[in-house]
């Protein structure tokens, strides 16, 4: 396998310093940068398979700097934010931040969270469950390609919100609780906020098109968590009213 790239991004020359000794530790090649203009030049040239980004840099604060690469790009991204900075976390994940951890942060938890992401991102390992596309109504998953198309066509999503919804497909009519949904896509060891779920969740119904208030493909159970509704032959019809 070749071997992988991680871009960090970080105005102090200290952080960049631990996290590239983790990750280099790991087996992971490292570039880096200090700005926000220069990581997007730097993903743009690049091509990494990961980004490590810090929220407060120069130029372009890591939110903006998401926000401009999820316009061209799904690499996944861990964003780096202080202990204060919440309303940053929930902002991050909701323009496509794939995982955020908080300062201080120990170098070989991240490490271990980008090598669960990555394999998170890469083609599924099993070929059976690779070859074995889902539809339910209107939704077709392809999880050999990683591709989704509903009602109103391909629909875009980030690696960890693909496989959020693959988690909710495979049980279809399920009730999967927010600890459930943490531990089958965000890895077993994920101790973080529960409501990195929900951020998710909104992201992906964004890319579905589907209206959290007459959804056609993910329910809300109320203190709970979610499922993927079911799919009786109504809901292709549901899907095709709201499309529209």
């Amino acid at each position: 396998m070749d071997q992988r790239t991680v871009l960090v991004v970080d105005d102090e020359p200290k952080i960049r310093d631990i996290v590239r000794r983790y990750l280099e530790a790991d087996g992971f090649a490292v570039t880096e940068q200090a700005d926000g203009p220069g990581a997007l030049d730097a993903a743009r040239d690049q091509r990494p398979d990961l980004i490590v980004l810090d929220v407060m840099l120069p130029g372009l604060d890591g939110v903006e700097v998401l926000r401009r690469l999820r316009e061209v790009s799904q690499v996944p991204v861990i964003l780096l934010t202080a202990r204060d900075e919440e309303v940053d976390k929930l902002i991050g994940l909701a323009v496509g931040a794939d995982d955020y951890m908080t300062k201080p942060f120990s170098g070989r938890e991240l490490a271990a969270r980008a090598r669960v992401i990555l394999r998170r991102a890469s083609p599924a390992s099993s070929a059976s469950e690779a070859a074995t596309a889902i539809r339910h109504g209107a939704l077709a998953i392809d999880p050999a390609r990683r591709e989704v198309t509903t009602a109103h066509g391909p629909a875009t999503l980030t690696a960890l919100d693909f496989d959020l919804l693959l988690t909710l497909a495979r049980h279809p009519g399920h009730v999967l609780t927010r600890r459930q949904l943490l531990q089958a896509v965000w890895g077993a060891d994920y101790f973080g906020d529960e409501r990195v779920v929900d951020v998710h969740i909104r992201t992906l119904r964004k890319a579905l098109r589907d209206d959290a208030t007459d959804p056609v493909y993910i329910e809300t159970i109320r203190s709970i968590g979610y499922r993927l509704i079911a799919p009786p032959l109504s809901s292709a019809h549901r899907a095709e009213r709201h499309y529209r």
